[in-house]
């Protein structure tokens, strides 16, 4: 331990030390270019933001002169808002920028006099136009395609605001939740969840905790990238799904309130509260969320088990789950230069619940199915607790105003994490008598999760049309789970269980490097990455005195072209290397029960799966794209129930698969029917082709075409109403030894903005008809079973939200030409 401790700490303190050298080394340089270039003219760079803070893309931004408004230079801004005009002479200057949806912007004259000069972020205001009675007001679309992502606006939904985290990721475009909380993109697993560009080294069953705990109301934009550039983790073979928090960036104090509730088959409630204040060289923000939540979820399941003799097993399980969560998040950014930012974030979760489970059991070892032999009851309560807590330092530093930068990034997070898990199961004769004495089972089963990352970005303009990023990241993660099992078959009282008590450890370390070089043709982009990633783990199964050790090296190239045909037309070509490393969840050989009958187990030899992917897509118009993927997994692991059937048990694990081959069109389109009725469409069509002969002695190879259909709709209303509605649909589908039935379901909602749109009222309910449903089927080896599963998913929703303070800038920008510097928008600090 203390000589991984000081290798932690020494690659650290290189890392470091290496960019330190760097930046001096360029610097250096580069200031006697600089000075040079100072004497005869001057770079002028800025960035443009909405009324929220948020960056707007793809600006048309203009170089005026101060006295007519002569135009002297045009570009176009980037995605991130920024802009930069190079060889600008001495003289009085105002910029202009236009983009649609918001109000033509100009900022405040400035001077350039043979120095570079960083115009303030200049404030652009929503666009509204008045449509007869109707009154329109531009805003960002739901759904929106970008070169290499699809982006989910959260802020402007109304079906979003009062769910969390989870139930909003389920709307977002081809993405899928199944019955145990296993994210999925366009119908592949192993999707990298990542919360503000940081990974969050979870189990699924941690991640649907914190995100169930994360408030919609905290929610920016839900970013799913199928193809990563080597900036990224390599981790994640169908892609990443990036959620990004809100951070107000405008001048002054402003915040906002929200109070919710919702009743499906119970009630539930949410409040929240985000405040910002931003003056002079500092910006503080901050979020605090609770709420309570209590969820039903009723599963059938039917199996039968052919050994000896044939067994039915009918099972009838009502589950009820309340959650209490409380979140919350922190930070402040201080600029100590016009050209470096520092900053830190906390933050956390502290949440628990309780959850009560009634499981039936009838069993039937006779021909005939339907004839009960014995019935088996078991109820069972479990009390799971999280306590979550994460820094973050950052520091940002622009080299020079070239686009030079280089960024350090500082993490440490904690999850402590408790469950006490209580199952009694008494034995009946179909004439209501007991033939065995109760059994009762007894969980304890804390864990802790221990992650530091440490990581280091750069990014140099090589000439204007090349372009070199490059950095490095350590992370370690270690997890550590206790269970400590008690058991009572006789009646005399709970005693310790040797055979199921199960110590685990789990130490991961990941050291990575990656380089991104890209080139602008006149209509063709390139870029070429790079990512080197080792990988050293051990998971310690110290009950059983058993240690598994890995230890590998691999490299992840990418590449992405992009070609104009036209101005309206592209297309682009990207392709991919990845890996999925099993989760600790699924490496820890510990046991969750359902009932005796019934339970999963982790499995620690499992590999870790690779893929590569390719992917085409066309473009129309910056709108309609469609996109074609091939992607080859080869050790694919996958779920799969095995029978014990000397016990008469099935339980469920991960096993790894020869290969895994995708292949996918995806077509994503905007619409616009009315000026007041727009939307999206989304459609994904998949085959999931799986081989495997020899998997535990039996050829399993299965594949199927499948497809899901989203559309998403908006209604803008008279008087300040606005209407959404979403539909949802899958096909039948393949994954693993699983035939999945089809879902379906539709959300729909109603806003209203009082009080100069201070105070927004909104009304929504979430599978309106009550459709959505999770049922399944497997025939595997000696085991056929079904399972129905209906969740608590139609539920309605009011919440209130009262935005207060500066939400805008002080003074209305203004539209004008050559009217007077008075008269034009003052941009804000």
């Amino acid at each position: 331990m203390l000589l991984q401790n000081t290798y932690c700490q020494n690659f650290y303190n290189c890392l470091i030390r290496t960019a330190r050298k760097a930046f001096i080394m360029i610097s250096a340089g580069l200031s006697f270019v600089t000075a040079a270039q100072a004497q005869t003219s001057a770079q002028v760079t800025g960035s443009l933001v909405n009324e929220t803070g948020n960056p707007v893309e793809f600006a048309t931004v203009s170089l005026l002169r101060a006295k007519d408004s002569s135009i002297v230079k045009g570009t176009l801004g980037s995605d991130a808002g920024r802009y930069q005009f190079e060889k600008v002479q001495a003289g009085n200057y105002i910029i202009s920028a236009t983009s649609m949806g918001y109000t033509k912007s100009y900022s405040k004259p400035f001077a350039v006099n043979g120095r570079a000069v960083n115009v303030p972020a200049l404030t652009m205001p929503a666009e509204s136009k008045a449509l007869a009675t109707v009154n329109v007001t531009a805003t960002r679309p739901t759904i929106e395609r970008k070169p290499d992502r699809m982006v989910m606006n959260v802020e402007n939904s109304i079906l979003a605001t009062g769910n969390n985290a989870l139930e909003i990721l389920e709307q977002a475009p081809g993405v899928t939740v199944d019955r145990d909380d296993v994210i999925s993109l366009q119908g592949k697993t192993g999707v990298t969840v990542m919360i503000n560009d940081k990974l969050t080294y979870l189990s699924s069953t941690q991640l649907a905790a914190l995100l169930r705990s994360t408030d919609g109301t905290q929610i920016q934009s839900i970013e799913v990238i199928t193809n990563p550039s080597s900036k990224y983790d390599a981790a994640g073979n169908s892609g990443i799904i990036n959620i990004k928090l809100k951070k107000n960036r405008v001048s002054g104090t402003n915040g906002s309130i929200t109070a919710g509730a919702g009743y499906g088959k119970n009630w539930r409630n949410n409040t929240s509260i985000n405040l910002n204040h931003k003056e002079g060289d500092w910006n503080f923000f901050g979020s605090f969320s609770r709420g309570d939540i209590k969820r039903e979820n009723m599963m059938n399941i039917n199996r039968v088990i052919q050994a000896d003799d044939t067994t039915y097993f009918r099972q009838y399980i009502n589950m009820a789950s309340t959650i209490h969560y409380n979140n919350y998040r922190f930070g402040a950014d201080y600029n100590t230069s016009k050209r470096n930012t520092i900053g830190f974030v906390v933050s956390g979760d502290h949440s628990g619940g309780h959850d009560v489970n009634d499981n039936v059991t009838n069993i039937d070892v006779r021909p005939v199915f339907g004839i009960v032999d014995t019935i088996n009851k078991t109820p069972s309560t479990i009390d799971p607790k999280y306590r979550n807590i994460a820094f973050n330092l950052n520091d940002r530093f622009q080299i020079d105003t070239l686009g030079q930068e280089i960024s350090v990034d500082i993490d440490y997070s904690k999850f402590r994490n408790n469950s006490l898990a209580y199952y009694k199961t008494d034995f009946f004769l179909p004439d209501g008598s007991t033939y065995n004495n109760p059994l009762v089972i007894a969980n304890e089963t804390p864990s802790t999760i221990t992650i530091n990352t440490q990581k280091v970005d750069y990014t140099k303009s090589l000439s204007k049309t090349l372009k070199l990023e490059a950095g490095a990241k350590f992370s370690s993660v270690k997890t550590d789970n206790d269970l400590q099992a008690q058991v009572d078959s006789t009646g005399s009282g709970l005693i310790n269980d040797a055979g199921r008590t199960n110590h685990f450890i789990y130490d991961e370390k990941i050291k990575a490097g990656y380089f991104n070089l890209s080139k602008q043709f006149k209509t063709t982009s390139v870029q070429f990455g790079l990512r080197a990633e080792h990988t050293s783990s051990t998971g310690n199964l110290v009950t059983e005195n058993k240690v598994v050790k890995r230890d590998y090296l691999n490299l992840f190239p990418t590449l992405f072209i992009n070609q104009k045909l036209g101005k309206k037309h592209e297309m682009g070509f990207s392709y991919s290397r990845r890996i999925d490393r099993p989760s600790y969840e699924d490496l820890n050989p510990f046991v969750y029960y359902l009932d005796q009958y019934t339970y999963s187990q982790g499995n620690p030899f499992l590999n870790p799966q690779y893929t590569n992917s390719f992917e085409l897509n066309y473009t129309y118009n910056k709108s309609i794209n469609v996109t074609f993927n091939y992607s080859k997994t080869t050790d694919s692991f996958t779920e799969i129930i095995l029978t014990d059937t000397a016990r008469k048990a099935t339980y469920q694990t991960n096993l790894n698969f020869k290969e895994q081959n995708y292949y996918s069109v995806n077509i994503n389109s905007p619409f616009t029917f009315f000026k007041w009725w727009s939307g999206n469409v989304n459609f994904n069509g998949f085959y999931n082709d799986f081989k495997n002969p020899g998997l535990q002695g039996a050829d399993l190879s299965k594949g199927k075409f499948a497809f899901v259909f989203k559309t998403q709709h908006t209604f803008i209303l008279p008087k300040q109403f606005k209407a959404e509605l979403m539909s949802y649909y899958q096909s039948s589908l393949v994954y693993g030894i699983y035939d999945i039935r089809p879902q379906h379901s539709i959300d729909a909602g109603v806003s209203r903005s009082f009080a100069n749109k201070k105070l927004n009222i909104k009304l929504a309910m979430s599978d309106v008809f009550n459709t959505r449903r999770n049922n399944l089927s497997a025939n595997y080896q000696a085991t056929q079973f079904e399972i129905r599963q209906q969740r608590e998913t139609r539920i309605t929703r009011i919440t209130l939200t009262y935005n207060f303070g500066n939400s805008k800038f002080k003074g209305s920008n203004r539209r004008t030409g050559a009217d007077d510097e008075a008269n034009r928008v003052k941009s804000r600090n």
